[in-house]
């Protein structure tokens, strides 16, 4: 139960994070920066190897480092990034969330529903995240989203 609690506080600050970054880029300050922050703080690439696959991406399809994330966040490097953060989305919720704790390995899947700034269409994505522990709490080992 204790770790349902770090797995519910985290998806709520990697929520918080992907709108915060858009805001950021609403009001012209430095969202790479802010981008780069949430990166750090939410996935594992610092410590050890991370998978990657984003919701949207037809070419390039996985971003297993630090770098090809920040391209599909913000936009960059890859052609195909526009900035999954930059929508901007003004509400993300999560439904049936599952959680699975066994062992060590602790693992969130569920549907984000997306809500951006401008539009009232909702997008639903299917996600998995797959956690590993470090020194400064949960962060993303594996990331697999799809658009439902």
């Amino acid at each position: 139960m204790v770790e349902t609690n770090k797995i519910n506080n985290f998806l709520n600050s990697w929520i918080n994070g992907i709108i915060q970054i858009g805001k950021v880029f609403l009001e012209n300050k430095d969202y790479k920066e802010s981008a780069k922050k949430f990166i750090e703080s939410h996935y594992a690439f610092d410590s050890e190897s991370v998978l990657f696959k984003p919701t949207f991406t037809k070419e390039v399809i996985f971003r297993n480092s630090k770098d090809m994330a920040l391209s599909y966040f913000i936009g960059g490097s890859i052609d195909e990034d526009h900035g999954f953060a930059l929508k901007p989305w003004k509400n993300i919720s999560i439904d049936e969330l599952n959680i699975l704790e066994e062992n060590k390995l602790l693992i969130a899947m569920g549907i984000l529903k997306l809500k951006p700034v401008n539009a009232d269409k909702i997008t639903s994505v299917a996600f998995t995240f797959v956690f590993t522990e470090t020194n400064s709490g949960l962060k993303i080992k594996v990331h697999h989203s799809s658009p439902i």
